[in-house]
């Protein structure tokens, strides 16, 4: 849950009221190097509508001038205006400029960070300049350093009240704050915050330079809330440290800390502020890269599902195909195969008497025509489905079967290297193999013109999963530069591949073609092993 920003009223009056209350609370603690009220003024005009910045500075000047008056009023009207007026007005000015410019009230990241901070810097010298002015008009000074002094103590101490009041009010009521994010920054602070308050106390009481060495320590809690809470624990921290520090002094009566420890508080404290900043955009940035790879990995998982599904779609398209060309081949060995047997034993029935009407050259002409076609109805019944793979098993179809036959009638020189056990592998991949290779040993007799052709098989198991890696290769002219239209072989052989989900790669060769290709099984290797042991 997150907590929403305060809500400040749309009235003036009501807006000066509390402005007014706000800056009275914060006048004592104002310190030669430490002005919160010069904070809340730059802060508010940030922050608050310009319509509603009459009543903002009329309270100051109320607020101002009754301070005076309880003073006594000690260089009169006139030095009162030179004294109050200018400073808020020049710095009124100055920061409706800016926010014409787009001056935002941000420390969403290091970016807005920096444009806010020179901006800080910008107005602070803006009115320290028209301080020092007025201050050489009216006062002729005793010496230039102490001129500079001055002028350094206040760029000093306007800086810091910017720097210690305005990252908090941005943070009440710019920002959203995560409830448990605002749980854990109050337990850090008890945990942590409490007790270097405690050692900033025990080493304060000591003497010199236990003291100093403890406003250095002090600043380490400071860095761990900026690592760990971002720009908002940096700040609170910082105020914390800093409101700690003052306290110890006035509490033991120390000497004021010097305008050297004042100036390391304004440096660790911008450093913290920007470390704080990006530790917050780098949180931001792994969020949203986490959610990007939670994303990214629901798109992979469903391209992974309609991998997969597309798969499972070309396996039952070529099984499919299997089963109609096992049909297929079949019907046609049992009809056709049938009748040619019939004529042919009708043929040799007849053969006396057309012997006797002298008409045997017709019973030879009758018998070369059916035994074409029984060799013909063969290569077709090969083609369909390649009854030697049931008959001889995967590895002596390869090595002893029809392919051998083509090669060598071919005259082409046919080497095997046969590995591994067939049955680990489901029929379809085994079917896949046997294709691959007469497809490839097809295209190599018909338009390689190779002497040899090489074929390298090996099954084995990697990880739970039946492999097999087929290796084709021939010795011919290779691959034309452009592959002619129409030309389905290579492709074919792809598309098998890719529906079984095996990987095909025509690796590049000086001289013939070179297939290397991966397939995957979809038998469990424990069924395969007690299937083999069975058989």
């Amino acid at each position: 849950m997150r907590l929403k920003p305060l809500h400040l009223p749309d009235s003036g009056p009501l807006l000066g009221a509390g402005y007014l209350l706000l800056w009275l609370l914060l006048w004592p603690t104002v310190q030669p190097f430490w002005m919160l009220p010069y904070g809340l003024r730059f802060g508010a005009l940030l922050l608050i509508p310009v319509r509603h910045w009459g009543w903002l500075l009329g309270a100051e000047l109320a607020a101002a001038t009754g301070l005076a008056l309880a003073h006594g009023l000690p260089a009169g009207w006139a030095g009162f205006a030179m004294d109050e007026l200018p400073e808020p007005l020049v710095m009124a000015g100055g920061l409706w400029l800016l926010r014409r410019f787009n001056l935002h009230a941000s420390l969403h990241s290091p970016q807005e960070v920096t444009r806010l901070l020179l901006s800080v810097v910008l107005m602070v010298t803006a009115t320290t300049a028209v301080d020092a002015a007025l201050f050489a008009l009216v006062r002729v000074p005793d010496s230039p350093e102490l001129m500079l002094r001055v002028l350094g103590e206040e760029l000093l101490s306007h800086y810091l009240g910017i720097l210690l009041i305005v990252p908090l009010m941005i943070m009440l009521l710019r920002t959203r704050i995560d409830q448990g994010a605002l749980a854990s920054l109050v337990m850090d602070g008890l945990l942590v915050m409490l007790p270097s308050m405690t050692i900033l106390l025990v080493l304060s009481e000591q003497a010199a330079p236990q003291p100093q060495f403890a406003r250095v320590l002090s600043l380490a809690p400071v860095l761990f809330f900026a690592f760990r809470h971002g720009w908002r624990g940096a700040s609170l921290a910082m105020l914390i440290t800093s409101l700690g520090m003052t306290l110890v002094d006035q509490h033991l009566g120390h000497a004021p800390s010097t305008a050297a420890a004042y100036l390391f508080l304004a440096v660790a404290g911008t450093g913290a502020l920007m470390l704080g900043s990006a530790t917050d955009a780098l949180r931001r940035s792994s969020d949203r890269v986490a959610e990007q790879n939670v994303y990214l990995g629901a798109v992979n998982r469903r391209l992974d599902q309609l991998a997969h599904q597309l798969r499972d779609a070309a396996r039952g398209n070529l099984q499919a195909d299997e089963n109609q060309r096992r049909h297929l081949a079949a019907e046609l060995h049992d009809e056709l195969g049938q009748n040619i047997t019939a004529i042919q034993t009708h043929v040799k029935l007849a053969q006396t008497r057309l012997h006797q009407a002298g008409m045997e050259d017709i019973s030879t002409s009758i018998n070369t025509i059916l035994a074409h076609m029984r060799r013909a109805l063969h290569r077709l019944l090969d083609d369909l489905r390649p009854a030697v793979l049931d008959e001889f098993g995967l590895l002596r179809a390869l090595d002893e079967g029809p392919i051998r036959d083509l090669l060598n009638t071919a005259g082409m020189t046919y080497h095997t290297e046969l590995h591994g056990e067939p049955r680990l592998l489901d029929d379809d991949t085994r079917t896949a193999i046997y294709r691959l290779v007469q497809e490839s040993a097809t295209n190599a007799v018909k338009h390689a013109q190779a002497s040899e052709f090489r074929l390298r098989l090996r099954i084995g198991e990697r990880q739970g999963i039946a492999l097999a890696v087929l290796d084709l290769r021939d010795n011919g002219a290779g691959l034309p530069s452009r592959l002619p239209r129409g030309g389905r072989g290579l492709q074919g052989m792809r598309d098998r591949v890719t529906s079984l989900g095996g990987q095909f790669r025509l690796r590049p060769e000086q001289a013939g073609v070179h297939l290397r290709i991966l397939l995957r099984s979809n038998n469990h290797p424990v069924d395969s092993h007690r299937d083999a042991r069975r058989d």
